[in-house]
């Protein structure tokens, strides 16, 4: 009821207005303070009319990379290009306010001593005194705050805020928009109705998107690439599905999914470990290897078909029950998310069974 309540709050979709997408291209992009490097070689083309998240833990140089693109900061090597124009290279750099970008903080970063209807004015440079009014009224009406055009940030709720932020930046209609974190400052129930809209508001306008989030779920939910950083260098750039299900590597897998990891050996293209063989196609003969296997792999079957094992604890989700199973020969309980087990007590014997669609093997780092 509260994310239907927050989605009638906005106003009829479709009448945004389209905007005139562009191609953002980071070529060779570093970013250094001092002997500190925070982007290292960042090479990323977003396509017109793209929304495309930029995903990964704190620290790895995602809102970073967001500054370089809005103008805020300057890259120490590489180019910057919107379309055929240069923004940032060595020899040139155009002030953020000449970008034709639109950026919005994590924090919204509103004017609190200017009313809404100015803060939504304020990016409107080079309009007459009517155009800018229409673009206000047109931007609230979208948002669902055309009734708080006179009021001051102080006096709005957290999610009126975030939409003040959003009208703020699609009221100029820009070709690029750029978002940092923003739904990260509003409670749950509030966060997907307010992310349904903000992204369907997006779509319709047309505009590239580029959105920074540390939530793999998020990112899966709204966009139509993600790329993926990791101390200062992009590790894995595609669609959600592709990364979720063929990741890179074991550090990129970690981070879409809490598995399970058993350790074995690579014999005759499987790896051999205390819970059966598991494909390894392609590694070498006798190497150490990594199983994963995502709670979702895991079934519960009748005792004495499959492998044995004992509930160790059962987490009631809601839709699904998440389950701790202890096996022979694991060193660490096996995680199950189950829908439609309500039997599945702490303390019941059960038989074990594992999906191979849903297990991911990776070579073993060196320790």
């Amino acid at each position: 009821m509260a994310g239907e309540r927050a989605r009638e709050r906005w106003g009829r979709r479709g009448t945004a207005g389209a905007a005139i997408p562009s191609r953002l291209v980071f070529e060779g992009i570093e970013r250094r303070y001092g002997r500190r490097s925070v982007l290292d070689g960042i090479e990323l083309a977003v396509e017109p009319g793209e929304v495309l998240c930029l995903l990964g833990p704190s620290g790895c140089g995602k809102t970073t990379l967001l500054r370089l693109a809005a103008g805020v900061e300057r890259p120490s090597a590489g180019r910057i290009t919107l379309d055929a124009r240069v923004l940032a290279d060595d020899r040139s750099f155009v002030a953020p306010e000449q970008r034709g970008i639109g950026l919005m903080f994590q924090d919204y970063a509103l004017f609190p001593h200017l009313t809404v209807r100015e803060n939504v004015a304020f990016g409107l440079r080079g309009l007459g005194a009517s155009d800018v009014e229409a673009a206000v009224q047109r931007a609230l009406s979208r948002v669902g705050l055309t009734r708080h055009a006179d009021a001051y940030p102080g006096n709005l709720s957290g999610g009126e805020q975030q939409r003040v932020a959003l009208a703020r930046v699609v009221a100029p209609r820009p070709g690029v928009v750029l978002m940092d974190e923003p739904f990260s400052n509003l409670d749950r129930r509030m966060r997907d109705a307010v992310r349904e809209e903000t992204v369907a508001l997006l779509r319709e306008m047309g505009a590239t998107t580029v959105i920074v989030t540390h939530d793999p779920e998020e990112a899966m939910r709204i966009s139509d690439r993600v790329a993926l950083l990791r101390d200062g260098r992009i590790v894995q750039v595609g669609p959600a599905e592709e990364l979720y299900r063929r990741p890179v590597d074991l550090e990129a897998a970690r981070f879409f999914c809490d598995f399970t990891e058993i350790e074995g050996v690579v014999r005759n293209g499987k790896v051999e470990t205390t819970l059966g063989f598991f494909d390894a196609p392609g590694a070498p003969e006798g190497a150490p290897a990594v199983v994963c296997i995502r709670p979702e792999a895991v079934e519960i079957k009748a005792q004495g078909f499959c492998i044995p094992g004992r509930v160790l604890s059962r987490r009631f989700l809601g839709e699904v029950d998440l389950l701790d199973i202890a096996v022979q020969g694991a060193d660490v309980p096996l995680k199950a998310r189950l829908r439609g087990h309500p039997g599945a007590r702490p303390g019941k014997d059960v038989g074990v069974a594992i999906d191979e669609e849903d297990v991911l093997v990776f070579a073993k780092a060196d320790a």
